[in-house]
């Protein structure tokens, strides 16, 4: 073995056991999978075999040979520390629950979310798939070392052909036996490791009692590759047995060249290749779905199998040191078979060692591929691997996992391979610790883990510690396979996965809003930093939501909250009628793509449930500002859902998963003539009662005629250019002076100015028309508006027009809720409505020529047209009994307008300061 070349020489990387099998334990086929292994067998047999491997045999030499026993003490010491930091994260989650099959794939996904579970179980699959590759090719290397036809040294035996094509022949007969075993299940497999786990301790035993019972002896050392050998001298190595000279000469480092590859040793070098050899720590926790008592033996068993091997480690460094000078350690990497008792033993623990991992790493992956098959992440191209044996066992998953390890393998030579698996083993260990500090922080109450000793302290360390390995290794290596997993999670995120698994991701936010919530003090409000908050009352989603994407566009990153009131009286009902409707709702909300919350309620008028959802709906400083609703009129109802292609389904009454379609969670819009929930007393008194309540008030009309490219998401600035036209004064009660510099008024700008600001309504031109009184110069008005905008950062257009001849300047004014109109009798009051309903309408077909940022043209000709119309809305009137007819003054107003708000703002909104 002087002369062993294999690819584990670089970076050993022998596979981890890994185990899933179905939840429940229950197979596809329904068939139950037998939980039959011990702590010993199930736990501790594997993990040792995955942390000992042909490393234990072949690299205590390399270690203390370069390093020195003493920087050996401490990189093994660092080594355990990172793996033992991510050992206490496994046992803390393993023991806070039922685990099931699937080992660290299902903790990983169960706690972080199929996402960023699947990509790291599809990379923790393709990891044991190449460690099982690696297994065998460094078996197959160490058989030609010794039996090989150009095996080297005193001892090789030349019986075996030697070639590309007879060493792929080697792997693939050894693979054939290692699938065999697999295939016939896990139980033949834990057989199979307890007697290599039999043989390796008895090899190891004969190592320890050899270096105690063989006397001092000269061991010839083998000509380093690429040498001649009979141009140099013959050069020995040294057992002294124990020394204490030779202790001290091998205390210090000694950095010198790999004699098997040339390359000049370091600290990290060394270190990584050690490191490498020790982990396997996952062996026992992803035999989860064949243990009795998995919650009791993850934690017990891979504890007891960390501290023997660490154990193993320092006393085999120790007995090195004491015994062996530094050529004997740095020239001959397979001492141990030169100071044996009986050396065949040493050659059947390494070659038992390699089987065993090749086997770990082959079951572990099939059982990692059947989980990842039966959560369906990755739709049908894993469809084979839920087939299961009448006795529960995947050979669907170990025939797919065999073929892609023979494929691995022709290959060959996998050195770069080795460090790339280990960096995906790393990322592994990282998610379970990075799993355990997620629902440490997020404080869920049933994350309880009987298993204490651990904090988020060492939760944060393990994910550090194995962050920092990952780019020691293999910067390389790390940096891709963190690339990788983002693609992946980025697939999985796009296809959708299931959402019963649970996501500490939720129970963060939740943490966290909390905290902030608390923080955001209402007594600290300002009005420089105001922004709209809007509750929007929606009766049927289906002939609203034009309306429904408009709001969402003007919330300006404000709280948005869709709300709606369910008739009836809870004293009469078996059980809530609002609870099950939520679902309905979020899934539009998710197909109308807007950024909003839902709040339903039930009452027995939507008068009170209006009153309801304004005084609850929002938690602390998150409350909303302004209600919105549609406007109360007589045009039929739209069914938007027909036309908008994002409710387009293919099939009527299911969706994709089988969950009901929209179509048929909410009700058809009403028929024309058809009785209404809600009076027009009552909705004239709902708009009383919010601006009581001191909420503004925004009634939309007919903003199903907004330009659909105006309610999309993206900018428009190909779009056709529109106006957006305000008018911040009461039309129904015209005055002269500065009455557009009210509450009210400075209102309307702001809301405006919002709209402008979001990308679809980039390109529109706000136009802002001033209303002149009869005796009001022209021009003085307009100028005192501009340097009120140029203070506001508005830009806009001003135009002045001239309304309010019949108004009575020396009248004394009276409050508005008096009345709209002055005291004006009906018929005048509805004449003045006509009036400023032609007023609009003859603004809106106008362009602008020539004016500040108006399109150029010729006089008269005519400009781009009005896409929302800004309106002042008047307050209710005090006496209850004239609200039918404030409100049939409010649809004369609005009348052929096109897509209008009216809306009345009761708070300061601007601020000049900055």
């Amino acid at each position: 073995m002087a002369s062993e070349s294999s690819p584990l020489l670089a970076y050993r990387l022998l596979g981890e056991e890994g185990a899933a099998f179905p939840p429940n334990g229950a197979g596809v086929s329904g068939v139950p999978s037998a939980r039959k292994l011990s702590t010993f067998l199930g736990v501790v047999v594997p993990t040792v075999l995955s942390m000992f491997s042909i490393v234990v045999f072949l690299r205590i030499g390399f270690v203390v040979g370069h390093a020195g026993l003493l920087q050996a003490l401490a990189m093994l010491l660092v080594a355990y520390i990172i793996l033992a930091l991510t050992v206490l994260s496994v046992c803390a989650i393993a023991t806070n629950g039922a685990v099931r099959g699937g080992g660290a794939y299902f903790m990983i996904s169960r706690t972080l979310g199929p996402e960023v579970g699947g990509s790291i179980g599809l990379m923790f699959y393709l990891a044991n798939v190449c460690g099982c590759a690696v297994s065998l090719l460094g078996l197959v290397e160490s058989i030609l070392d010794v039996f090989g036809a150009d095996a080297t040294g005193s001892s090789g035996m030349q019986v075996l052909p030697q070639g590309y094509g007879w060493n792929l022949l080697y792997g693939s007969l050894l693979l054939g036996l290692v699938g065999g075993v697999c295939t016939l299940g896990a139980g033949l497999y834990a057989r199979a490791s307890f007697l290599t786990f039999l043989l390796v301790s008895g090899s190891l035993a004969s190592v320890l009692v050899s270096f105690v019972a063989v006397g001092p002896r000269n061991i010839p050392l083998a000509p380093r590759p690429g040498t001649n050998a009979s141009s140099v001298p013959h050069r020995h190595g040294h057992f002294t047995g124990f020394n204490g000279s030779t202790l001290r000469d091998n205390l210090g480092a000694g950095y010198a060249e790999d004699y098997t590859t040339g390359a000049m040793m370091t600290f990290a070098s060394v270190f990584a290749v050690l490191f490498n050899g020790c982990t396997g720590i996952m062996a026992g926790a992803n035999m989860s779905g064949e243990l009795k008592d998995p919650s009791r033996a993850i934690p017990l068993g891979t504890i007891i199998a960390v501290a023997y091997t660490f154990f193993i480690y320092i006393l085999l460094f120790f007995l090195s040191s004491f015994t062996c000078d530094r050529a004997l350690l740095q020239e001959d990497y397979g001492f141990f078979r030169d100071i044996s008792l009986w050396p065949p033993l040493v050659l059947i623990g390494i070659y038992a060692t390699a089987l065993s991992a090749s086997m770990s790493s082959l079951i572990g992956a099939s059982r990692i591929l059947h989980a990842l098959a039966q959560d369906d992440l990755f739709g049908v191209i894993l469809a084979p691997a839920k087939v299961v044996s009448g006795g529960g066992n995947p050979w669907g998953a170990v025939l797919y996992s065999w073929g892609l390890v023979q494929l691995v393998l022709l290959a060959g030579k996998l050195n770069t391979l080795a460090a790339v698996v280990t960096v995906f083993y790393l990322v592994a260990y990282a998610a379970v610790d990075l799993s355990c500090l997620s629902l440490e922080w997020a404080s869920a109450p049933n994350f309880r883990p009987t298993f204490s000793l651990f904090s988020w302290h060492t939760c944060l360390l393990g994910v550090a510690s194995c962050l920092l390995m990952m780019f020691l290794i293999s910067p390389g290596a790390a940096g891709g396979s963190l690339l990788l997993m983002g693609l992946l999670s980025a697939l999985l995120t796009a296809r959708g996965g299931p959402s019963s698994w649970g996501y500490v991701s939720q129970a963060l936010l939740f943490h966290q809003v909390r905290k902030y919530l608390l923080r955001l003090d209402v007594r600290k409000e300002h009005v420089k930093f105001w922004r709209p908050q809007l509750l929007l009352l929606v009766g049927n989603p289906r002939g609203a939501l034009p309306l429904l994407r408009l709001a969402n566009q003007l919330k300006k990153g404000g709280l948005y909250v869709l709300g709606h009131v369910t008739l009836g009286d809870l004293d009469s009902l078996p059980s809530d009628p609002v609870q099950p409707q939520y679902g309905a709702w979020l899934s539009l909300v998710d197909l109308a793509q807007v950024k909003a919350f839902v709040d339903l309620t039930l009452s027995p008028s939507v008068r009170q449930g209006a009153q309801h959802l304004l005084r609850i709906s929002g938690l602390g400083g998150m409350k909303p500002n302004t209600l919105v609703l549609g406007f109360y009129d007589d045009a039929p109802p739209q069914d938007h859902f027909l036309t908008d292609p994002a409710f387009s389904e293919p099939a009527e009454g299911t969706r994709e998963g089988g969950s009901p379609a929209l179509s048929t969670l909410f009700p058809p819009p009403r028929a024309p003539g058809s009785p209404r929930a809600l009076s027009p007393q009552d909705y004239v008194a709902t708009v009383a009662d919010a601006l009581k309540m001191n909420k503004n008030v925004v009634l939309a009309r007919a903003c199903g005629a907004v330009p659909p490219e105006r309610l999309s998401r993206g900018s428009s600035s190909s779009a056709q250019l529109h106006h957006v036209d305000v008018w911040p004064l009461n039309l129904l009660r015209p005055r002269g002076g500065p009455g557009y510099v009210d509450v009210c008024g400075l209102f309307l700008l702001q809301m405006a100015t919002i709209l402008s600001m979001v990308p679809a309504w980039h390109s529109a031109r706000l136009r802002i028309f001033l209303c002149l009184g009869p005796r009001e110069a022209p021009g003085a008005a307009e100028g005192r508006l501009r340097a009120l905008l140029s203070q506001l950062r508005i830009r806009a257009e001003v135009q002045e027009v001239v309304w309010g001849e019949g108004a009575e300047t020396g009248e004394p004014e009276e409050e508005e809720g008096d009345f709209v109109n002055g005291g004006r009798g009906d018929e005048e009051a509805e004449a003045l409505a006509c009036s400023a309903n032609a007023l609009v309408r003859a603004q809106q077909g106008r362009g602008t020529v020539g004016g500040p940022g108006g399109p150029e043209g010729r006089d008269g000709e005519e400009g781009p047209t009005t896409a929302l119309t800004f309106l002042y809305l008047p307050r209710p009137p005090a006496d209850p009994a004239r609200y039918p007819r404030y409100l049939a003054l409010l649809e004369t107003l609005s009348r052929d307008l096109g897509p209008t708000l009216l809306i009345h703002g009761v708070t300061p909104v601007t601020c000049t300061d900055l």
